[in-house]
């Protein structure tokens, strides 16, 4: 069951920390409390709908290589128990939110709508699968920032959201070309093409990095770490859809091994963040 819960992929849910963190306060006990909570309530989300879409999804993973091995299509747990345990895990993830505060709990539920609508629906749909998703990464950012009652940017939404598509984009791009005609595929890849996700991915990424150095500019101080930053940004952009290109990229969370990517976040990190904090 812990392995059907998918750990690997709750780094997803670190998005928690983007809000209270460009906000300077994530170092304040409080913070680090309401954060950590929500970050646990959205793990709990989160693998709740893994374990629904393995449910939905288990003949078709039974055809695929790699998903054949999840424990449902693999047999290891039936499917009215999994199902049972997404509800408990649900619940208990929604308790944990509101506990937080209810706005956070609205969240969750908006959260765990959109993943239910996404497996019934919208995965099918060329281009809304990819928004959709994206707008999962957009309401786990929200979730930091509703917790910690911060008031989110238009350049923090813009940013987020065109990462979002871009990293959505670029896992399709690489599902395409290494899976797009064998059985267990996703219906959608069909209809895309490797020009149209390239686009796609091209112009997310475009939009991230105009957004980011115009948010840059109109820093009121520390406007040169800030500038600064935005160089490890566009080359973390470029890293990324060069890893995609070499075959990498249908599990976002297994790039993180690569020690350039590793090394462009770093410094991307230590640059952000020291616009944030030094000098308050």
């Amino acid at each position: 069951m812990l392995r059907a819960y998918r750990p690997r992929q709750w780094s997803k849910n670190l998005l928690v920390l983007a809000a209270p963190a460009a906000a300077g306060v994530i170092d304040r006990p409080l913070v680090i409390a309401q954060v950590t909570t929500t970050f646990l309530a959205l793990c709990l989300l989160s693998s709740a709908t893994y374990l629904f879409n393995d449910v939905r999804d288990r003949a078709q993973d039974r055809l695929h290589a790699r998903k054949r091995l999840r424990p449902v299509a693999a047999g290891e747990i039936a499917p009215a128990h999994a199902l049972a345990t997404a509800a408990a895990t649900a619940l208990a993830g929604l308790a944990l939110a509101t506990a937080v505060d209810v706005k956070v709990g609205v969240v969750g539920c908006c959260y765990l709508a959109l993943t239910a609508s996404y497996s019934l629906w919208w995965r099918g749909v060329v281009v809304l699968d990819i928004l959709v998703i994206a707008a999962g990464f957009v309401l786990r950012a929200l979730a930091g920032g509703v917790a910690t009652d911060i008031y989110l940017s238009r350049w923090f939404v813009i940013v987020t959201a065109s990462c979002a598509i871009f990293v959505v984009a670029a896992k399709r791009y690489a599902e395409l070309r290494e899976n797009g005609g064998v059985p267990g595929a996703r219906a959608t890849l069909r209809r895309y093409s490797d020009s149209s996700l390239h686009l796609t991915l091209t112009a997310a990424a475009a939009a991230a990095a105009a957004a980011y150095v115009a948010w840059a500019f109109t820093r009121p101080q520390n406007v040169i770490l800030y500038v600064l930053s935005a160089a490890p940004f566009l080359a973390l952009l470029l890293r990324y859809e060069r890893l995609i290109a070499a075959g990498a990229g249908q599990a976002p969370e297994e790039l993180l091994q690569d020690r350039r990517l590793l090394a462009l976040l770093l410094a991307w990190g230590v640059l952000f963040l020291g616009g944030v904090y030094l000098g308050r």
